[in-house]
């Protein structure tokens, strides 16, 4: 084997950094490792046993590149730094033995995809599914992922929301501990298999984003500092620990890195865009912040195709939403916790932790569904802290509503999901008006069959490790003062436990064992994407009223359709008489249609009476209900 001189010459690269063939039998090897004085390219076997070592020429800026002949796909292979240790390679497209292991050279270019036709998501009319490979079936691979595809666009699911896939060590995880960004994880499969996937995705109509972690690098397997200690911010810390540098010296390699691994998941998976993970972790004092570089960056790898980049953000910055040419970082949409927190207080009845500051009242519902966000600068108790931004002239779909996501439905003491915690009733009409509301919604994976399985938090770890994960996610939740009791810390779920990851995976026969939650979820997304009073999310314009205090209503208007209105009861049964709501009228010669009820059999319910048009209404507790104007017989 020979290194060649062509290094600075080489155009055909895909990426920046990493390894990519340039002929049958010949690999472009570059790495940015601007502290080594010298770094060779260490090709190795199956057993770890070096068979070949081949120096790489120094470039400006850090970079080490050069071309070794008589390797190709599948070789395997480390950096070794000036003479000493070896590690994989930072922009490893596979890890096929884990974060610890030697890196392999792959072919991206020879997958045949299949989908030229796919044009991409959109964010109107959008139905989010947050789904975990690794306990999405019980085998938690790629391929048996793939199989239930066709029946969540049956559904009427139009966007799969991927947790992060990028390696990390160890048999199971959330993904957020990632080490290997640019190398999906071996636990699932290989490159192709996740290739599959989406391809199969988009032959059945359904958009997939996947979840990236740009704030931070997991605590094990990190071998980024070894090439550059500027990968890591002096200035920043995040919640997990150190932050990425994209505003310190040397900061534009780490910036083109980022950017690259943003352009590669839609480059080379086709990918539909991203969520990024928690943004307010990512700190930039750069003139033009790296989260409009990453969608910049994203969007243009798409071309043609539409993208959809979402972003989760505590501090509720809408800021992120705004265009460039308006200040802000140009995302898709963001979650929306504070409808998610106020949801669980009317279903739980619990205030403590992060729910104190919310009463889950009607009014809260009300406000949410016209202005998204209900924290836009006031005074959080909780935070001790002024919360939130103005959401003036956003548009409601660009906020992403759920009643479950992963870290919501572990930060409870079993893990249990919220139908399990709430009265039937009320769980199905909270689900109404999920999915009717006017912002986008976001089902986690197995909601829509009332899955049986919890989801915990999982993350398999050497024992020491293990060990202080196990503590400080007790500590995390003994903010809850009903999971600080010593009876119920005891029954806290061990995350390296390879029973706690076993425990939260769904048994997709319960679709049919718990048929009226799949109709109950069909139905509503049905009448979602077909109602065009619906279907407009507000746009033609949206009020609401509190009725009583267990009890509103959301009136979508429409100029060229008939109107509609959302009853929502998170009570006892309520006489609406008298009736001095303007919103209650029906528009001129027409009159009130019971159109559905989450009462009905076919879901679980016990029935509703007709709601009587020359009289007021007696509505059914813990029940929703939309009425569609009608022409008055």
């Amino acid at each position: 084997m020979t290194v060649s001189s062509r290094s600075v010459a080489i155009t055909r690269r895909r990426l920046p950094i990493g390894a990519e063939l340039v002929g049958a039998d010949a690999v472009h090897f570059r790495v940015w490792a601007p502290a080594r004085t010298r770094v060779d390219v260490a090709l190795e076997n199956v057993r770890g046993e070096v068979v070949h070592i081949a120096p790489l020429e120094r470039e400006e800026g850090g970079y080490f590149a050069g071309i070794v002949e008589g390797s190709g796909e599948g070789t395997l292979y480390r950096y070794r730094l000036d003479h000493g240790e070896r590690y994989p390679d930072p922009a490893s497209r596979f890890q096929p033995q884990g974060p610890h292991g030697p890196s392999c050279v792959l072919e991206p270019g020879k997958f045949q995809w299949t989908d030229d036709d796919w044009r991409g998501p959109t964010l109107e009319g959008a139905v989010l599914y947050e789904m975990h490979i690794g306990t999405f079936t019980p085998e938690g691979t790629w391929a048996a992922a793939l199989r239930e595809l066709s029946t969540l666009a049956e559904l009427g699911i139009t966007v799969i929301e991927l947790m992060p896939v990028g390696d990390w060590p160890g048999r199971f995880g959330w993904g957020y501990d990632g080490v290997n960004l640019f190398a999906p994880t071996r636990l699932y499969g290989t490159p192709n298999d996740f290739r599959r996937f989406v391809g199969r995705a988009h032959d059945v109509g359904l958009g997939v984003i996947l979840d990236v972690v740009y704030n931070h690098l997991g605590p094990d397997g990190n071998y980024l500092p070894q090439f550059s200690p500027y990968y890591i911010s002096e200035r920043h810390r995040t919640d997990w620990g150190p932050a990425l540098n994209f505003d310190g010296e040397e900061r534009e390699a780490v910036r083109e890195f980022i950017t690259a691994n943003a352009r590669y998941w839609i480059e080379e998976f086709h990918l539909d865009g991203l969520r990024l993970d928690a943004t307010q972790n990512i700190y930039d004092d750069s003139e033009r912040h790296i989260v409009a570089e990453v969608c910049a960056h994203a969007r243009e790898a798409a071309g043609s195709r539409r993208t959809l980049i979402v972003g989760e953000n505590e501090p509720q910055d809408v800021r992120l939403l705004r265009s460039t040419a308006d200040g802000g970082l140009d995302l898709d949409a963001l979650w929306n916790d504070d409808w998610h927190h106020t949801a669980t207080v009317a279903l739980t009845g619990k205030r403590e932790a992060y729910y104190t500051d919310y009463l889950g009242t009607p009014q809260e519902f009300v406000s949410s569904a016209k202005y998204g966000f209900l924290y836009q600068g006031q005074y959080y108790a909780w935070q001790k802290q002024h919360r939130g931004t103005s959401t003036r002239g956003i548009q409601a779909a660009r906020f992403i509503h759920f009643l479950q996501n992963h870290d919501q439905v572990a930060n409870s003491a079993l893990g249990a999901r919220g139908h399990a915690i709430t009265a039937p009733g009320r769980w199905r009409a909270m689900t109404a008006l999920l999915l009717l509301g006017p912002q986008t919604p976001m089902l986690l994976q197995g909601e829509e069959f009332s899955s049986s399985s919890p989801f915990l938090y999982f993350a398999d770890h050497v024992p020491e490790l293990a060990r202080k994960v196990r503590e400080g996610r007790t500590k995390f939740l003994t903010q809850f003062p009903s999971i600080a009791q010593g009876d119920v810390r005891a029954h806290l779920a061990d995350p390296a436990h390879p029973a706690t990851f076993e425990r939260c995976k769904l048994d997709h026969a319960e679709r049919a064992r718990h048929a009226e939650t799949w109709a109950l979820h069909r139905d509503l997304i049905a009448l979602r994407r077909e109602d065009p009073t619906l279907r407009a999310q507000g746009a033609h314009g949206l009020d609401g009223a509190v009725l009583s205090p267990t009890m509103f209503v959301l009136r979508f208007f429409s100029p060229e359709y008939a109107d509609r209105l959302l009853l929502v009861n998170l009570g006892a049964a309520f006489d609406v008489d008298p009736a001095p709501e303007p919103l209650l009228a029906p528009p001129p010669s027409m009159e009130w249609e019971l159109a559905w009820s989450s009462e009905d059999p076919r879901y679980g319910g016990a029935g509703m009476a007709p709601l009587e048009s020359d009289g007021n209404w007696r509505v059914a507790g813990d029940c929703a209900a939309l009425l569609i104007a009608q022409p008055r017989a």
